[in-house]
């Protein structure tokens, strides 16, 4: 009888893990996706000149995501984990009160860039409190059940942000993040102990960025996947930032927009949560190149299909974009596995530096495609085509090595 406690309870505290490591990292997805459906309204309101800036208020969150582990990486190794994500979302809060008062696209900017520093050290800090606890397959198969849990916000952000809309403003979507981020504040400080050893820690130093850079780039398959991943990432986030002018503006899919964001996200999901069950039977690698190559065929028969730059069908586009999501469902935790991996000794400076290369790469990338989906949805998948045929060569490249 005490047998079967002991496992129940083990297999509690599990689940209590996986879902708060998810509401660590959920705090960015709300940030994101909860202000969709009123980009076109705080563009308004903010006295934005072009449809395409709206994008921006997506995109430059991200710059701040790829700067931030940079500080609290290695403030993670020497302080422990727990220290830096609680700076990090008292950040978030204060910059949440920036874009609340913005009246130009500058300030909400700032404000974005600077929530996504604030919102880097929890999602960072996550991942290196999950290799803290485990390494390989099995890291994998976690980030796996963290993901799934995780896309559950997603998939009811635009909605809830729809709501905010109809009954208040655009301002309280971001009150509703700074309440939600308290909770979860709370929830990690009660039941959340620390991982990181005072024995394991490393003292904060200016030299821990290149000991750790010259540590990670020894590593091929490290830079390889990290390199893959930013190009995974950038092609995603043009869809990311382009969702709402593609539903709106081109098929004038406006009060259905946050249905079928919900949709999309679920097809992501759905394959997550096959990669927990397939990645111990199969393996990481395995998983990536069967999902980066048919990331790459969907792509090609798009452009191939669609060439002239009409838009088809809306049931036509999201049948595209649901195997295209399905595929990067695989792609997401396996990557940033099989990057991290190699270098968990340094768990914290690692997530930083690889979490900022891949960032560094992905937003450029998604800024200067999304310039070009102002008509059609064809430049969107021309992208998807290249980001994953470049990905598919450096794969190749690592398998050959």
């Amino acid at each position: 009888m005490n047998y079967f406690c002991g496992v129940q309870t083990q297999s509690s505290r599990q689940i209590e893990f996986v879902a708060m490591m998810a509401s660590l990292m959920s705090v960015v997805a709300l940030a994101i996706d909860a202000l969709l459906p009123a980009l076109e309204i705080i563009g308004i309101a903010i006295g934005t000149q072009h449809a395409v800036d709206n994008q921006l208020l997506i995109t430059t969150i991200f710059i701040g995501l790829g700067i931030g582990p940079l500080i609290f990486g290695p403030l993670s190794d020497a302080m422990g984990r727990k220290p830096v994500v609680y700076m990090g979302l008292i950040l978030f809060i204060l910059a949440s009160v920036i874009c609340v008062y913005a009246n130009n696209l500058e300030v909400m900017i700032t404000g974005r860039i600077l929530q996504g520093i604030g919102l880097s050290a929890p999602r960072t800090i996550a991942i290196a409190i999950i290799r803290d606890m485990y390494s390989g397959d099995y890291m994998a198969r976690i980030m796996s059940f963290v993901t799934v849990v995780f896309l559950l916000v997603p998939i009811v952000a635009p909605l809830l942000g729809q709501w905010i809309l109809d009954y208040y403003n655009w301002k309280w979507i971001f009150y509703m993040q700074v309440l939600f981020t308290v909770l979860v504040a709370l929830w990690f400080w009660r039941r959340q102990p620390e991982t990181l050893a005072v024995s394991n820690r490393i003292p904060f130093s200016h030299k821990i960025f290149l000991d750790g850079f010259r540590e990670i780039i020894r590593h091929r398959r490290t830079m390889g996947y990290t390199y893959i991943s930013g190009f995974v990432v950038g092609s995603f986030l043009v869809y990311l930032s382009g969702s709402q002018h593609i539903f709106h503006e081109q098929y004038g899919l406006i009060e259905e927009f946050p249905y079928i964001f919900a949709g999309l996200a679920i097809a992501i999901g759905s394959a997550i949560f096959l990669n927990g069950k397939m990645v111990l039977k199969y393996g990481m690698e395995r998983l990536i190149r069967t999902s980066l190559l048919g990331f790459f065929i969907v792509s090609l028969v798009y452009v191939v299909l669609f060439m002239n730059g009409n838009n088809p069908p809306v049931e036509v586009l999201l049948g595209f974009f649901a195997v295209q999501f399905f595929c990067i469902g695989f792609l997401f935790g396996n990557l940033r596995a099989m990057a991290m991996d190699p270098v968990g000794h340094i768990a914290g400076i690692a997530a930083a530096l690889t979490g900022f290369i891949s960032t560094v790469m992905a937003v450029p990338i998604s800024i200067y495609i999304g310039r070009f989906v102002e008509n059609s949805a064809l430049p969107l998948f021309i992208g998807f085509l290249i980001c994953s045929a470049i990905s598919v060569v450096i794969l190749l490249f690592l398998r050959k090595r």
